[in-house]
């Protein structure tokens, strides 16, 4: 079992402290997840379902406005925008000691919402579809979450190959830390991106190394939540992969995850409390 490291990331002068693994929920400001209880949700329904993660435990929230799932349409950095604005001020607004982050690779949307409040960046491309977000992260000194994708969203299930799944997407993800510090991104998170350009296959190969990513020094985000690495495996469908993404959730706890990025905040607690038990750290 991983030892957990203590992190620290400064967020809009605020410091968030992860000394013991922490829950980002998922706020999806979109019509066509893969899995949105939300689907056309209004601010109201939203603001509601972000309150009960914070009460159930969530640390931090993440807003996305244009869905990732592979074949997602794309849509202007306006209609982006216009999508996660309004989200973020109200939640801002509801709840003001919750952290933030957006969840986009474009960095015209990434530096509206840190000026409506947003505290942490999460980039799908780990800046490969916009090289500027890493300037916006910095002019900012906003913590920026590096994931790795092979190709895009269009393209990164089209037909993934490895020579060696691991090695790679540590090489991408050592590379893109040493950049990011040269550019002055003082706090990153590392996230090797579960079902972006990656096999089933791959996915389990990287869930089962995840403990060699703690040697980037960075805390390691871990989103499984209710994807096809899942439910394809049980035969099942995202609604009914509740089960099996506790289960492969306490598997990344012991892993090394700092952080896991949920659909279900309070399944994602009690495994966080248990794993705890086991670790000695409660």
């Amino acid at each position: 079992m991983v030892k957990n490291k203590l992190y620290t990331l400064n967020c809009n002068q605020r410091l968030l402290t992860i000394s013991s693994p922490i829950i980002m929920g998922i706020i999806n400001a979109t019509p066509d997840s893969f899995y949105n209880k939300g689907k056309n949700s209004s601010i109201d329904e939203m603001i509601a379902n972000a309150k009960q993660m914070m009460n159930e435990g969530a640390t931090i929230l993440d807003i996305g406005g244009m869905s990732s799932r592979p074949g997602a349409a794309i849509i202007s950095e306006q209609e982006e925008m216009d999508r996660v604005l309004p989200i973020i001020e109200a939640i801002k607004k509801e709840m003001p000691t919750i952290f933030l982050s957006i969840d986009t690779y474009r960095s015209p949307v990434a530096e509206e919402c840190i000026k409506a409040g947003i505290d942490i960046i999460n980039d799908i491309s780990g800046a490969e579809l916009d090289a500027e977000i890493i300037d916006i992260a910095a002019k900012y000194q906003t913590p920026y979450i590096c994931m790795h994708m092979q190709g895009t969203p269009q393209t990164m299930q089209k037909n993934p190959s490895y020579e060696n799944v691991t090695n790679e997407v540590y090489q991408f993800l050592y590379n893109k830390i040493q950049l990011l510090k040269s550019k002055n991104v003082v706090d990153v998170i590392s996230d090797v991106g579960f079902g972006f350009g990656k096999t089933t296959a791959h996915n389990f190969e990287l869930l089962k190394n995840l403990e060699v990513f703690q040697q980037l020094n960075t805390p390691t985000l871990v989103g499984i939540s209710r994807k096809s690495m899942i439910y394809k495996t049980l035969n099942s469908t995202p609604e009914n992969a509740l089960n099996g993404t506790t289960a492969l959730n306490m598997i990344a706890l012991q892993n090394g995850a700092a952080i896991l990025r949920v659909h279900d905040v309070k399944e994602a607690k009690e495994c966080i409390a248990l794993w705890g038990k086991i670790n000695n750290n409660s």
